[in-house]
């Protein structure tokens, strides 16, 4: 395939999900439009209220992406430059784009001043093609708009090239090389952080794809009850035995409509406003009642029954979304509810490990000249599990009194980053040399 093909193809690649990813955001950002109404009701309620969703989908998603945070690496020092670029906040983004649109992407090249220099990339802006066989990244192409121009680069194991188009909204045509760089590295330095469990899908998958028709039942749900509490949840009250009066029908400059006999068109209303507070009548058969008012209690059951599909679709715990009981539960009880989402997050965890370890790989190689495929290094991972700061050290304290577990692992096991480890070490051995030399003081001014 020529170049040109593999830009072609990878430009055709980026533009085919972009209506999925609109669809992603609005159900994100809770802006999709309300699904199952009938064409008459829309007609009916007009825009009567406003916005009505409930935002499960982002729900879904920071759930998963909070507990997905890593903590350092090992078998190769990369901490000080995962830093200093900011991955230590922008890879929570990553993972985010990635649960939400099924791919994120990171770029790993130089700045210029030959440090590695990683950036975080949204499934809108990249696309990669790969290998059959072994499904490693073989080409990668970033587009972007300026002003005035359309901006692209076609990422290659051997080089990369830069490409513009004169024009904003390029989409695959127009597009004309402006310089090319080699790629001493070898391969792409691309890396895709792919939401799948599945071998030969072309794109991930969303964490909200299933949830999208529950959202929308919920919604519907929720705005039948606001319908409802809105027309017939007040008592609704009525009278017999008045005369309705009558009152001149006006156009939109408040001037009355006149029939073909030249005379005003007349409306009958009811004599007693809805906002009177007292009805009174002259008339003495006239009559007054209230219906009663619409029990919305069939709306709650609804809503109950679709938040338990939503749940076992998501593992978002009952607390999560919402359902609480009488009775407070209790921390284990709390911890035992949000297993599934641990495991699910568990399992994304491993899912991006993989990618991050590349992402080091890449990072080690441009800083020190060498070929990727020789760096070994393994990703941390802070505990998936919700757990209390005191129950967490209680457990650590107790495996390192044990002996099973030196004072460093136990710090990496809290949480502290490979930084805090070294800074907590040099600090406790300043403390021991500190009390070594008083104790010498002392002894020499006991003897």
């Amino acid at each position: 395939m020529t170049q040109t093909e593999t830009l072609t193809t990878l430009l055709q690649k980026l533009d085919e999900p972009v209506a999925t990813y609109t669809a992603l955001d609005r159900y994100y950002d809770g802006t999709q439009p309300l699904a199952f109404l009938s064409p008459e009701a829309k007609v009916a309620l007009g825009t009567r209220f406003g916005r009505m969703a409930s935002n499960i989908p982002r729900l879904a998603v920071t759930a998963l992406a909070e507990r997905l945070r890593i903590t350092g690496f090992t078998a190769a020092d990369v901490w000080a430059e995962w830093i200093r670029n900011d991955l230590d906040q922008t890879s929570g983004v990553a993972h985010r784009e990635a649960l939400l649109f099924g791919d994120s992407y990171v770029i790993v090249w130089a700045d210029a001043l030959g440090r590695p220099n990683v950036t975080i990339e949204s499934a809108k802006q990249v696309a990669v093609q790969r290998d059959p066989a072994t499904r490693q990244i073989t080409a990668a192409v970033k587009r972007w708009e300026t002003k005035t121009t359309t901006e692209a680069a076609l990422y290659l194991p051997d080089e990369i090239v830069r490409l513009r188009a004169n024009s904003t909204g390029a989409t695959i045509t127009g597009f004309q090389t402006i310089g090319t760089i080699p790629n001493p590295l070898g391969v792409v330095p691309v890396v895709n952080l792919r939401n799948s469990d599945r071998l030969l899908d072309d794109f991930g998958s969303s964490e909200i794809d299933d949830l999208m028709p529950l959202v929308d039942a919920l919604n519907k749900t929720l705005a039948d009850l606001m319908v409802t509490s809105e027309y017939v949840g007040r008592p609704r009250r009525w009278a017999t035995g008045i005369e309705l009066t009558e009152e001149p029908v006006l156009d939109a400059e408040g001037d009355p409509v006149l029939d073909e006999a030249g005379q005003p068109v007349m409306r009958e209303v009811n004599p007693i406003p809805e906002g009177h507070r007292a009805m009174i009548s002259e008339n003495d058969q006239a009559k007054f009642g209230q219906l009663n008012a619409a029990d919305l209690g069939g709306y709650e059951a609804a809503v109950r029954v679709i938040l338990g599909q939503i749940m076992a679709v998501s593992t978002l715990p009952a607390h999560y979304v919402g359902v609480f009981t009488d009775n407070p539960a209790s921390a284990d009880a709390l911890r035992a509810a949000e297993a599934s989402l641990t495991a699910r997050a568990e399992a994304r965890q491993a899912t991006f490990g993989r990618a991050w370890e590349q992402v080091a790989r890449l990072v080690v190689a441009v800083r020190d000249g060498v070929d990727p495929a020789t760096v070994e290094v393994r990703v941390q991972w802070a505990d998936a599990a919700t757990r209390s700061v005191a129950q967490e050290a209680d457990a650590v304290v107790k495996l390192h009194q044990a002996g099973l577990l030196p004072a460093s692992y136990a710090l990496a096991k809290l949480g502290y980053s490979d930084d805090e480890i070294a800074e907590i070490r040099v600090a406790r051995r300043a403390e021991a040399l500190d009390g070594a030399g008083l104790s010498l003081v002392r002894g020499g001014q006991t003897a």
